[in-house]
């Protein structure tokens, strides 16, 4: 971030306590780092940001202590405002009522399952709700919601040669390569991405899907950059940060049409929306591989830096501690 990005001396600064469920750890190093990315993002603007990481994926019995732990951190410290983020950790902070609440609602938990109606209740109840595009906004059903996806790191995420990437990474000179990027949780749909190749190597059999799941995150542009497509298959999504970061290095994409990829692709060529079927991903990876350059994602990205994320979620905060 530029000098330019920090807020002027005297400014508005908040201490923000950020609450959630998701965050980096040594054995998932990408899991959460969006939220992370936002927390050093908002720190470098100037504000002071704790973090109370509830790790509920390792144990249910985690949020139990998080309410106990929410509750010490608030005897330790004076906040001024508590950003959650994910339905949970907004339950969490809804235990106490002495600070206002901002809550980020990401994607796929509220549109559909159980946790669709948790993520409306609590919505109403926070003091203000950001969602990360309009599908989430549509499922929450407010009409007083920001839409504010994700930064991107645009610094990390940048176009490099795909040959150095390739020889780097070990991967092959001229195969046609495939990315997928994430858990292969059973929402991603990695097996119908899999039975896509297959289709596709019938007419391409150099085709390769590649996958990039247990990489260090400082890596992953690698990937992108040594790849020729990256491709989504997910059930639904918020405003999906790995498109995000493959059209931030100009790299083709393949998605079904979930969160807000069909608007992020719009009249930009070498993106792609497919069926949710075998032979329609197969389809759109085969023209996106046609398509045989990279593409002009990064400028259609760049509004959405980390920095300018940064300053929006900030006005949220003013806005609330305003009221």
């Amino acid at each position: 971030m530029s000098e330019e990005s920090k807020l002027p001396p005297g400014a508005f600064r908040p201490r923000v306590l950020v609450l959630t469920n998701m965050y980096p750890t040594p054995d998932r190093p990408i899991h959460g780092t969006f939220v992370a990315e936002q927390v050093e993002s908002l720190r470098r603007c100037g504000l002071q940001v704790d973090v109370l990481f509830v790790d509920g994926p390792a144990s249910r019995l985690n949020y139990l202590r998080g309410v106990r732990d929410l509750h010490r951190k608030l005897r330790e410290a004076s906040y001024d405002l508590i950003h959650a983020h994910y339905v949970f950790s907004g339950i969490i902070a809804l235990t106490q009522r002495r600070l206002p609440i901002v809550l980020t609602q990401h994607g796929i938990e509220a549109q559909m399952g159980w946790t669709a109606p948790l993520c409306r209740l609590t919505s109403r109840l926070a003091d203000a709700t950001i969602v990360t595009s309009p599908a989430v906004a549509a499922a929450i059903g407010l009409p007083a919601v920001a839409i504010i996806p994700c930064g991107v790191d645009t610094e990390l995420f940048r176009p490099s040669a795909r040959a150095e990437a390739r020889d780097t990474l070990g991967l092959p000179a001229d195969a046609p390569l495939t990315l997928f990027v994430g858990a292969p949780r059973p929402e991603k749909r990695l097996p119908l991405i899999r039975e896509a190749m297959a289709r596709l190597q019938v007419s391409l059999p150099a085709a390769r899907l590649v996958t990039a799941h247990t990489e260090p995150r400082e890596r992953i542009p690698l990937y992108m950059n040594a790849c020729d497509v990256l491709v989504l298959a997910s059930i639904a999504e918020g405003a999906p940060m790995v498109v995000r970061e493959a059209m931030a290095c100009n790299l083709p994409v393949v998605s079904t049409d979930v969160g807000d990829v069909r608007a992020l692709f719009e009249g930009l060529s070498g993106h792609f929306i497919a069926a949710a079927t075998p032979d329609g991903l197969a389809e759109q990876i085969r023209r996106a591989l046609a398509f045989g350059q990279r593409t002009g994602g990064r400028s259609r990205i760049l509004p959405w830096a980390l920095d300018s994320v940064a300053r929006q979620i900030i006005e949220i905060y003013r806005q609330v501690l305003s009221r």
